[in-house]
């Protein structure tokens, strides 16, 4: 730990770190500053932090970074695996590509660079790693995009200074930190099992040894009535947490038959092999939404067919289909075409909506309306 100076706060004052501070909330900037200056932190990362209104987050960014030992030229060759490669995974996974020569990188950086060689090498192909860095990349950003929200939530309260702050930051992540690794890990097995127990492969898929042959599924989206309007009505931080309680209801309503795909803004993706499951699904969370208190309606659209498998996600016909209807939904209703209705037909009471024209969609689609079977 570096000494402090005698006129470091003198110093603080002069680069402009204590203006329009009144007393108290002055204290505890200098408190903020002078532990992050002691833990060797520069005067100008202090000054860009302060202009950038992300002082009392310096703590749990150092925590989380740890010592910036290497540059990525020396992890590539550490690693053993090309410049050009190490760039690429970094970027798949939505993180900055510092210059090769540029000493950002630690002893974390240098292990994942490490394992994912080990996988290259090994024989995984390439492409394939990069499309599983993607998938991982995007889960982990949202991931990291709740904590953070949950963070805020938690640690702002009126009158919290910024060393309160900084102090309630660094103490969450150190406490967290050690626990993250097993728990992804075992979210990742237990995912990775339910995927595989709901996985089939064809005989042709089996022939031509590939996996991109188009499977049956049905699709439902579940989307929030009037999104655009509702948000130009209540600001977007209860249109967050109005897309997150969504987004949690979704995942209470999927199962092992029903996969929850994706959340999108104000839409649930759900992709299953049985129409029933589906559509009981998009049912679920329609009722789910109505009996909430101060949740908006929603409605659902479903749809059948040939579609792809892709990066996590599903493309084809019946993606788009199912979106399509979705926009004709009424509030608080499931509308489905008549391939889902045929193939669930014993499982909910069906009326008829009639015939509609599609955007995207030469042939006019009929549609039913899934209801309860009343008992």
């Amino acid at each position: 730990m570096r000494a402090v100076p005698a006129d470091l706060d003198q110093q603080f004052a002069d680069a402009g770190l204590l203006d329009g501070l009144d007393d108290s909330a002055r204290d505890a900037r200098l408190a903020l500053l002078r532990q992050l200056h002691e833990e060797g932190v520069s005067l100008d990362e202090l000054s860009s932090a302060v202009r950038e209104n992300r002082l009392p987050f310096l703590p749990v960014d150092r925590a989380l970074s740890g010592e910036q030992l290497y540059t990525p030229a020396e992890v590539a060759e550490r690693a053993g695996v090309p410049l050009e490669y190490l760039a690429e995974m970094r970027s798949a996974a939505g993180l900055a590509v510092p210059g090769p020569d540029e000493r950002t990188l630690g002893e974390n950086d240098l292990e994942a660079a490490r394992i994912s060689g080990a996988l290259r090498s090994g024989g995984f192909p390439e492409e394939g790693l990069v499309e599983v860095t993607r998938a991982l990349g995007r889960g982990m950003s949202q991931a990291a995009a709740v904590i953070r929200s949950v963070a805020e939530r938690s640690f702002l309260e009126p009158g919290v200074t910024e060393h309160e702050l900084a102090a309630r930051n660094a103490e969450a992540a150190n406490r967290m930190l050690p626990g993250v690794g097993p728990l992804l890990e075992n979210l990742l097995r237990s995912h990775l099992r339910d995927q595989t127990r709901r996985q089939a492969i064809t005989a042709e898929e089996l022939s031509a040894g590939s996996a991109e042959a188009t499977r049956e599924v049905f699709v439902a989206f579940v989307d929030v009535v009037g999104f655009t309007r509702l948000g130009e009505r209540i600001g977007a931080v209860t249109l967050g947490e109005l897309v997150g309680r969504l987004s949690e209801m979704a995942g209470e309503v999927a199962n092992g038959d029903v996969q929850l795909v994706k959340t999108v803004g104000d839409a649930a993706m759900f992709v299953g092999p049985g129409a029933e499951a589906v559509v009981g699904a998009a049912l679920d969370l329609v009722e789910r939404a109505d009996a909430a208190e101060d949740f908006p309606a929603v409605r659902a659209g479903a749809a059948g067919g040939s579609a792809i498998s892709r990066d996590g996600d599903w493309y084809g016909t019946p993606v788009n289909l199912a979106s399509r209807v979705t926009n004709v939904a009424r509030a608080s209703s499931v509308l489905a075409t008549k391939e889902v209705r045929d193939a669930a037909r014993d499982g909910f009471q069906w009326t008829s909506a009639g015939v509609r024209r599609l955007k995207g969609f030469s042939q006019p689609v009929r549609l039913y309306r899934a209801r309860r079977r009343e008992t």
